[in-house]
């Protein structure tokens, strides 16, 4: 069975989140359920990484196998067109080996949270950012998050209801960054503990506020407690942008 990578966006809103479940409806089973409809027979379809209710993609990743022999380019379009009107879009979709695995295979996973800081609420962006009156110091914030880099014990910014085996995880990089009346909040690692990006960007708020120090964030993670942590961000905001493999991951051409 031809195995394909699929790059996928979505907007989370109206979905209860990534994974499928008896609760509402999921990316994974408007995905599975337009999949089946091309391949004629059941279809699973295997994420990157779960997100969240109300959260977004401009970059999941995917892969499935289907009983056809198609065009990567064909499975694509016959997908998209079987996901409306849900909003959902295959961007790109590419043969691999039977040995890739969207989930298994990737080195680093790329989030953005995206604040926007203005007193009136949102219109055109609503459900696609978070609000803050503010104002946020974006410099302070920036600083602050240099403390939360490396190989830490991230039990103060890890859900309760997180299954993960350890909390230790390598964040690799955290930027925040303002344009205009936008504060962006990127972190890439090459995974992430439930809800930890929204739980550290709630208390990067607080430092932006003026509320927190750089001292107080090196302080919370260290506590190695939940409560502890600042408010979580809402789910809003949040944006899983890329996945990263090998680059010698095989390509079938």
């Amino acid at each position: 069975m031809p195995r394909y990578h699929l790059t996928i966006e979505y907007d989370g809103g109206p979905f209860s989140g990534w994974q499928r479940q008896a609760n509402g409806p999921s990316v994974q089973e408007a995905l599975e359920r337009a999949a089946e409809k091309l391949d004629e027979a059941k279809v699973a379809v295997h994420g990157a990484g779960r997100t969240d209710a109300g959260v977004h993609a401009l970059g999941q990743a995917a892969h499935i196998d289907l009983r056809k022999d198609l065009p990567a380019d064909t499975v694509r379009d016959a997908i998209n067109h079987h996901l409306r009107p849900d909003p959902v879009a295959i961007i790109e979709a590419g043969r691999v080996s039977d040995d890739f695995h969207a989930r298994f295979s990737a080195t680093a996973r790329h989030y953005l949270y995206r604040i926007i800081v203005r007193r009136a609420p949102l219109a055109l962006e609503r459900g696609k950012a978070w609000r803050i009156a503010g104002p946020l110091d974006a410099a302070a914030m920036h600083d602050a998050a240099q403390v939360l880099t490396g190989k830490h014990d991230f039990t103060t910014f890890r859900d309760a209801l997180c299954q993960a085996d350890s909390p230790v995880r390598t964040l690799d990089a955290i930027s925040v960054e303002a344009a205009e009346a936008e504060v962006r909040i990127r972190c890439s690692a090459r995974s992430f503990l439930h809800r930890q990006v929204r739980s550290i960007t709630g208390s990067l708020v607080e430092v932006g506020l003026g509320k927190w120090t750089r001292a107080d964030l090196k302080a919370a993670l260290e506590a190695r407690d939940r409560t502890a942590c600042g408010p979580v961000a809402p789910p809003d905001g949040l944006y899983l942008l890329r996945v990263d493999y090998r680059s010698e991951s095989p390509v079938v051409a």
